[in-house]
């Protein structure tokens, strides 16, 4: 597809000057995971049928300002993650004067073909992501910025905002960060929603997870160096994003199917209890996923019993003995893990097998939180080696599509995956109830995938 993508600035945008001192912000266990260069790629795309000049003359200004504002609230996310050497902790650290980079940019794409739902090319996506500052080393100490934001202009048709945040806060903390932005600039009251608690107290390390996670921390620390610094995050140019949507009907006609399967399964004895919207759409993707790899040949067909792990975030906010505000700024996410054996997922009833696993997981946090919080850095370390692992980002619950910047709702909210073995949940933006599930794949493995899906669909019909 031919097109052109013009830079029209490249700026710094900080809080109100002098508004803010100097201060740094300690982390805590729920952060150690995520250290490093990991990151998120998020895309919101905005009806706006007016000229770049209209946008840049009369939108541009107030929404400059308007971010000033937020990051004054925001502050530690304008700031950098600093990583010393051991036996130190690492902490986020803004000076007055940090500042973040806003690049505007044009693009001359058709706006309709961005949201959309069929196969694009990853290339195209990457010209709307903003670029994260790099990383660098001062004092043998790793200096990470943590945010980039970009807004690309579609003119005539629509606006992209984008942004990149490394994984210093989870996406809750991010969709308040978005949503406080956005009611500033569009004049709306009821701030204090979105405003971030700061307060680390409120984080309780009763078992003494930190202690480990942070000698894993300090391990893996010890390889940034080459492995980071090295890393140019280069995109294969074969490949494409999609989504998929799963509406209400479909997800209440596959809550009923994987009901009436488990009943055959252990004799009834393993019903799952948390037959949510959420389980029923990761059950039915992952066995597609398994599905489409092996038929791609990416998975060892001559063993039929090899595990595969199906792996997701769980926001631990109302999961904890103690209380933690909605608004707490960082991570506050457990690691769950998912198992099942590939004959049992691409069996007839593999569908109810992997929302049976999933919803023992579920059943697991429910039960104990943090249990086996030592080992998250661990078992995910183990989970990469063995390569048998599908992962989960974003989810439906988090209200992606309230972010309203007076334009009305997104159109369509992307998170630009990363990986191949990842997808990316977001509520429906067309229909209540519904989730769409994010996908890259190479253009021949997302074939495959989108028939099987088709398929599996029509079966259940």
């Amino acid at each position: 597809m031919a097109y052109t993508h013009m830079v029209l600035e490249n700026c710094q945008v900080s809080p109100p000057q002098g508004s803010l001192p100097t201060a740094s912000l300690p982390l805590t266990f729920f952060d150690i995971p995520w250290l490093g260069d990991l990151h998120v790629k998020r895309l919101y795309f905005y009806e706006f049928p007016h000229p770049t000049h209209h946008f840049t003359q009369t939108i541009l200004p107030t929404l400059k300002n308007s971010l000033s504002l937020t990051l004054h609230h925001f502050f530690p996310l304008v700031g950098n993650l600093m990583c010393p050497p051991p036996p130190t902790k690492p902490y986020i650290l803004y000076n007055n004067g940090d500042s973040i980079p806003l690049t505007i940019a044009e693009c001359t794409i058709n706006f309709n073909h961005f949201i959309s739902n069929h196969p694009r090319d990853i290339i195209e996506f990457d010209q709307l992501v903003p670029k994260l500052p790099p990383i660098h080393i001062s004092n043998e100490t790793f200096v990470i910025p943590l945010l980039a934001l970009q807004v690309t202009i579609l003119p005539n048709s629509g606006i992209c905002i984008g942004i990149t945040y490394r994984h210093v806060v989870d996406g809750l903390t991010s969709i308040h960060f978005m949503k406080l932005w956005a009611s500033i600039f569009s004049g709306k009251t009821c701030l204090e929603k979105f405003l971030p608690h700061y307060d680390r107290d409120v984080i309780k390390d009763t078992n003494g997870v930190e202690a480990v996670l942070l000698d894993e921390y300090f391990r893996m620390r010890s390889s940034w160096k080459d492995f980071i610094l090295g890393n140019t995050n280069a995109l294969s140019i074969d490949h494409v994003q999609a989504k998929f949507v799963l509406n209400r009907s479909q997800i209440e006609m596959l809550k009923k199917w994987i009901f009436s399967q488990c009943k055959n399964i252990d004799n009834g004895s393993s019903l799952p209890k948390h037959l949510s919207r959420f389980v029923v759409t990761c059950a039915f993707t992952w066995v597609c996923f398994i599905k489409a790899q092996d038929k791609i040949g990416a998975l060892n067909s001559s063993y039929v019993d090899e595990v595969h792990y199906f792996v997701f975030p769980a926001d631990c906010r109302d999961r904890l003995e103690y209380p933690v505000p909605k608004t707490y700024f960082g991570n506050c996410l457990a690691l769950c893990v998912s198992e099942a054996k590939k004959s049992e997922l691409v069996a007839t009833n593999g569908v109810a097998v992997a929302a049976t696993a999933i919803d023992r997981a579920i059943s697991e946090l429910q039960s104990g939180p943090l249990k086996g919080a030592e080992r998250w850095i661990s078992d995910l370390m183990n989970l990469l080696k063995l390569g048998c692992m599908c992962t989960v980002t974003g989810s439906p619950s988090l209200g992606f599509y309230e972010t309203d910047f007076g334009w009305g709702s997104p159109k369509k909210v992307e998170m630009v995956n990363q990986q191949t073995k990842n997808i990316s949940l977001t509520e429906c933006g067309d229909e209540k109830g519904g989730i769409e599930v994010g996908l890259m794949q190479t253009k021949s493995a997302m074939d495959t995938f989108s028939s099987i899906f088709e398929q599996s669909l029509n079966f259940l019909n």
